[in-house]
């Protein structure tokens, strides 16, 4: 490649350099490394496989990854670029990690060095040094302590809120601490430093769980399971089979509780951010080790710092989604991987992988042991199971007193429909409300309607890069792509025919959301699907309200069906339950099944 970086390929001639050659995985859609020299008066000793360089590609410069460090190139050396800058003294990646990659983009046949970005956060791709920054902490003043907490309650109740977390945490807490615990805390934390009661500062520092409550006792399914996944010596795969409600994250609490005891790292992959504010709070309820979270729903810096801290051993639990399986951690014992079936495990957008299957090869390459936990494994899984490539455990009973659910079919054919709701839905969600319960509906399809069409001439709203129907928001007055995500606004009038006539054909659960108001105006409804759910804290207030008992009727997608736990709901709802069975996916009704 004419005054380029030679791009390296076996099977040219090998022309032998003085100087080592370093091979670099530069984020491009080409496969193959490209070869370059140290900078100039770099000492050899320096250069590192797994550290980042900044490096001269095209017309500008780009952050790339040194995986091979040799003496020839196919090249001649003379024709050669020269590395501008070391950004690591050290490995960033370690062999374990690059050796995944390495595997994934063959296995997946994706360019290496757009492989190797991936597994970096977006700051460290950028030349962002790697070295955690430190964190806002909050803890009470000295005048804080001294205060009397009583006559602040009715005068300033939220305050009194934040004063009494405070008091509980001597060492002060952190901003995702003080999430967790006290919803729009920050103009109240602003207030008290005001008044000298409460003191900000920065600390980097990843903070640990608070363990409260003693572990519960196990029932005997559950016991055989830990003690299994404990006594596994090397690689096992073990494919943990419970039914809903049968105590599988008490598995994972108390395998993680062995594994940490032995000076080991683990690691837990979820398939949605959704299950992570509730998955976290009960490790931290049960773990006294340093927990770091990883996914797309934190900011850039925070998921730098905990990545870094992982990657330290400082964090001896990580839970994340499924970019996590790329995460370093050195003393890596245990992986689990909650949900093993679910859909959301595959990335669907440039590097396409799955994250279960990259579990599996991690814990093989390392030797250790991984845990594919589900009510509902995959066939893939099954089969496995069936030809003694994994451990089957299972969970047949549910825990405590929960009984398997009644499930009704409602055959709505002849029924009058508002808004995908039915008479006997509506009478049976009227007779649990009335008795102080909760609700949940489910509909896989968010937005107003899915179609928007012009009654005149028949016009359907349709995106111009994918040509698939147009989906409706009405609260934004917008056209939406569930696919590409480009949007556009509410048209006023057909561009066909010019009609005004335009009608919504279908419903969302925005839809369903305004109909829910109508029929029950009295009571709380609560909507938890992506576009509610887009702001930052906007899901852990949902579920909270949830929780709270301030919302009695939770309508939602998918992500409702991702294991939350809602104590209070004795009826569920699912419209149009046969939607799924009609998707192209050859594993429709597999899918659907599982969601039901």
């Amino acid at each position: 490649m004419s005054h380029e970086a030679a791009f390296h390929l076996s099977g040219l001639d090998v022309v032998t350099s003085s100087s080592p050659i370093l091979r670099v995985a530069v984020p491009t859609p080409l496969y193959g490394l490209f070869d370059y020299l140290p900078p100039e008066g770099v000492d050899a000793a320096r250069l590192a496989e797994g550290a980042r360089v900044w490096v001269p590609f095209g017309r500008g410069r780009v952050v790339g990854v040194v995986l091979e460090i040799g003496a020839d190139s196919s090249f001649d050396p003379a024709r050669l670029k020269r590395v501008e800058a070391l950004l690591d003294d050290a490995p960033l990646l370690p062999a374990e990690v690059v050796e995944l990659l390495r595997w994934g983009a063959d296995y997946y046949h994706h360019p290496l060095g757009e492989v190797v970005a991936t597994a970096l956060p977006v700051l460290l791709r950028q030349g962002e040094a790697a070295r955690p920054q430190p964190r806002q902490w909050w803890r009470l003043s000295e005048a804080g302590r001294a205060v009397d907490l009583v006559p602040l309650e009715k005068r300033a109740p939220r305050q009194f809120a934040l004063m009494q977390v405070l008091r509980a945490a001597p060492e002060g807490l952190s901003a995702e601490q003080l999430n967790e615990a006290l919803h729009g805390w920050r103009p109240v934390a602003a207030a008290l430093v005001k008044k000298g009661w409460l003191i900000a500062e920065e600390r980097a520092v990843l903070e640990g769980g608070t363990p409260g409550a003693s572990p519960p006792e196990l029932n005997p399914d559950q016991s055989q399971a830990v003690a299994a996944i404990t006594a596994a010596d090397g690689f096992q795969p073990f494919l943990l089979d419970g039914v809903t409600g049968s105590g599988k994250t008490e598995v994972y609490l108390q395998a993680v509780a062995a594994m940490i005891e032995r000076g080991r790292q683990v690691l837990v992959l979820v398939p949605e951010i959704t299950l992570t504010p509730q998955l976290l709070g009960r490790f931290r309820h049960r773990l006294a080790a340093p927990i770091a979270v990883l996914h797309s729903g934190m900011n850039e810096r925070e998921r730098l710092n905990n990545w870094l801290h992982a990657r330290s051993g400082t964090a001896r639990v990580v839970i994340g989604t499924r970019s996590a399986i790329f995460t370093p951690l050195p003393e890596l014992g245990l992986i689990i991987v909650d949900e093993e079936h679910d859909a959301s495990l595959k990335q669907q957008t440039g590097f396409r992988y799955s994250a279960r299957d990259m579990a599996l090869v991690r814990a093989r390459n390392l030797d250790i042991p991984v845990v594919l936990g589900s009510a509902t494994p995959g066939f893939e899984s099954l089969l496995n199971v069936e030809q003694g490539r994994y451990h089957h455990l299972r969970l047949p009973q549910r825990a405590g007193r929960a009984r398997p659910p009644r499930v009704t079919l409602l055959d709505v054919r002849a029924l009058p429909l508002d808004e995908m709701l039915s008479p006997p839905l509506l009478k049976r969600m009227a007779r649990s409300l009335d008795a102080g319960e909760q609700v949940l509906l489910f509909l896989n399809r968010r937005g107003f309607a899915p179609t928007l069409i012009c009654h005149e001439c028949g016009w359907v709203a349709e995106c111009r890069r994918c040509d698939v129907p147009l989906t409706l928001h009405q609260r934004a007055r917008s056209l939406r792509c569930h696919h590409c995500g480009s949007q556009r606004p509410l048209p006023r009038q057909c561009p066909q025919c010019g009609s005004v006539d335009l009608r919504p054909l279908g419903a969302g659960t925005e839809r369903v959301d305004e109909a829910l108001r109508r029929h029950f105006p009295d009571v709380g409804v609560a909507r938890l699907d992506r576009d509610s759910t887009r702001r930052k804290g906007s899901l852990e207030s949902i579920l909270d309200e949830v929780n709270r008992g301030d919302c009695q009727i939770l309508i939602g997608t998918q992500m409702l069906a991702k294991g939350h736990h809602f104590p209070n709901v004795t009826l569920v709802g699912i419209l149009d339950g046969d939607q799924g069975l009609f998707g192209i996916d050859f594993r429709a009704g597999e899918r659907m099944a599982q969601l039901i």
